[in-house]
């Protein structure tokens, strides 16, 4: 008999809006005690540690201990591909919706999709990538980065030639949830993020998923890939 994958189990695990709600938490790839991840599921810390362990047996999540605090992060970032995918799923139905407040407002606009640029800059930067031909898309959801793209990533501080493909490639197409395009992700969408970080362009919310731009990222974006905050927030869909 063929093995089969669980993916009932998975999707039993996932369905839970307590535990979608805690993995969601966790979606920039840092650890959060489960009072914390309570607190993000709206139940109390003894539902919360049973939701834990379900999802600690189910691989979805791992735990480190410091002392008598336990930490708890998405086990990689396949589980952040899987919910990501699904979110993108669940934003295909034309609802009524109340207008977004302050904070989703931000995470929309830019925010960490586990590790890499998602929202509306990440798909605003992307496309800016495809239009100078520095990233191509390929098959299997992949981008093929060209040879001005190698050299453009350098000066920004991205060695391409030290990036390790994972097996999805260097470069992957990720979709948006929020905004129903393509984002780049894999080892290349990750070093961008850090590079720009590091280069002081963003900056990352101590509290939340949120990606913040600074003064100096505004301007280097605007002087590399022609990005204002006006042209993000209105990024061309069908690109």
């Amino acid at each position: 008999m063929c093995p089969q994958p669980n993916i009932s189990s998975v999707a039993f695990l996932i369905a839970d809006p307590a535990r979608a709600a805690m993995l969601m938490a966790l979606f920039d790839g840092h650890a959060l005690p489960a009072g914390e991840l309570a607190h993000a599921a709206g139940v109390t810390a003894q539902t919360a540690s049973a939701h834990l362990a379900k999802l600690l047996n189910g691989g979805l999540l791992t735990c480190e201990q410091q002392g008598r605090h336990r930490y708890y992060r998405l086990t990689d970032s396949h589980v952040a591909d899987a919910i990501e995918h699904l979110a993108a799923i669940s934003s295909v139905a034309t609802v009524r919706r109340r207008p977004l407040n302050r904070a989703a407002q931000e995470l929309r606009f830019a925010r960490c999709c586990y590790d890499h640029l998602a929202g509306q800059l990440g798909v605003a930067v992307t496309q800016a990538l495809q239009q100078r031909l520095f990233i191509v898309p390929g098959a299997d959801k992949q981008f093929e980065l060209s040879a001005a793209g190698s050299a453009w990533f350098g000066t920004i501080g991205v060695d391409v030639a030290t990036l390790k493909p994972t097996r999805n490639g260097l470069a992957r197409q990720c979709l948006d949830w929020t905004e129903r395009s393509h984002h780049l992700a894999g080892p290349l969408g990750v070093q961008l993020m850090r590079a720009l970080c590091a280069a002081g362009w963003l900056r990352r919310s101590p509290s939340s998923r949120a990606i913040q731009v600074t003064p100096k990222g505004w301007a280097g974006l605007k002087a590399q890939l022609d990005i204002d905050q006006h042209s993000a927030a209105l990024i061309n869909h069908q690109a």
